[in-house]
C-alpha cells in the first residue's frame, strides 16, 4: 500500500471515529454504548499503530 493511499484510509477512519463519538452523546443508547465504546477503543489502537508504522514525513528533507 502506498503511503498516500494509507494516509487517505486513515483520514477516513478518523472521520468515522468522530461519528461514533457523537453517537455516544445520545442519551438513549442503552447497552449499545458498550459496543460503541469497544469500537472506539479498537479504532484508537488502529490509529496509534498506523502512526507508529507510518510516522509523519518531515516537511523538509
Amino acid at each position: 500500500m502506498e503511503r498516500q493511499t494509507a494516509q487517505t484510509w486513515l483520514t477516513s477512519i478518523e472521520q468515522k471515529r468522530e461519528l461514533l463519538v457523537r453517537l455516544l452523546e445520545q442519551p438513549d443508547l442503552g447497552t449499545l454504548r458498550i459496543d460503541v465504546n469497544q469500537a472506539l477503543e479498537e479504532m484508537d489502537d488502529l490509529i496509534e499503530e498506523f502512526k507508529r508504522t507510518f510516522p509523519p514525513e518531515p516537511l523538509f528533507s
